[in-house]
């Protein structure tokens, strides 16, 4: 086939669908790219992502273009920040000639920490998440998810008990919906870990994991305590519009977690996380 015969092939996508019935979400899922992650003082760090890339669907056409997802992703060379991010989802959108769309990016995102004492350094992970959704009511909404692992210790136990309590690995799970599209990452996780029983590191030496041991005891949380603690303190943020917090504990003493969220919009500020396109 010669290259001017490839542009006289039938092009299902765009032919009219009897059915008339819209679909609100259409595209592909779980597709993993290589990025590079846009960090503070030009401290980026590459990465591989996973992409949810959806687009509405009017009820007369058939089908959607699906190498046009790729192609966006193949454009994407500047580091990512949550506005690059927005910018990507726009012309996902021009792109498929689209309405409304939802773009979900999901990636390690690495924090260089020095343990408490000793000053050793190490790499911690966190599971961060980029979210944005546009509707056909030209509303416009980009959150901001992170999961932030740490200690917790049972005041329960600490009280009932002749010596020692009982600790676990918890995780906090932040969602933000942002007033601007400006977010620095590594805030949103010290403010999560100055919530908690104690933080933890990738790397400990004796005097600091006696230092980790006798901090989560000096301050004992339930998974209540932490969903409060760290909403109050989201209550403060401007630039947070709305937001989720969860805690999950895995229980050192029983087969299952304890789990508690708090969901919030703060007053006066809903339309304050609806961007304009």
């Amino acid at each position: 086939m010669n290259a001017p015969d490839r542009f006289l092939l039938p092009d299902l996508q765009n032919s009219v669908d009897e059915r008339q019935l819209a679909i609100d979400r259409v595209g592909i899922k779980s597709i993993r790219y290589p990025v590079t992650i846009a960090g503070p003082n030009g401290l980026n760090q590459a990465t591989v992502a996973e992409f949810d890339m959806f687009v509405g669907l009017p009820k007369h056409l058939k089908g959607t273009h699906m190498s046009r997802f790729v192609e966006a992703l193949e454009d994407l060379t500047d580091p990512v920040s949550v506005e690059r991010f927005r910018t990507l989802h726009s012309h996902v959108l021009e792109r498929l000639d689209a309405e409304a769309g939802y773009l979900a990016m999901r990636f390690t995102y690495f924090l260089r920490k020095q343990a408490p004492v000793s000053g050793v350094p190490s790499l911690l992970d966190y599971d961060v998440t980029f979210l944005d959704e546009i509707t056909q009511a030209d509303n416009r909404i980009t959150r901001v998810r992170i999961v932030v692992p740490v200690t917790s210790l049972c005041p329960c136990s600490k009280e009932i008990s002749a010596y020692g309590a009982h600790n676990q690995r918890s995780h906090i799970t932040v969602t933000l919906s942002l007033r601007n599209a400006v977010a620095d990452l590594e805030p949103i996780i010290r403010l999560v870990e100055e919530e908690a029983s104690c933080e933890i590191y990738g790397l400990l030496k004796r005097p600091d994991e006696k230092y980790v041991t006798e901090r989560a005891y000096d301050n004992p949380k339930f998974v209540e305590d932490l969903v409060r603690d760290v909403a109050r303190r989201l209550e403060r943020e401007p630039n947070v519009a709305a937001y989720s917090v969860e805690a999950e504990n895995f229980e050192s003493i029983h087969n299952h977690s304890a789990y508690a969220l708090i969901e919030r919009t703060k007053r006066n500020q809903l339309a304050a996380c609806e961007f304009p396109l």
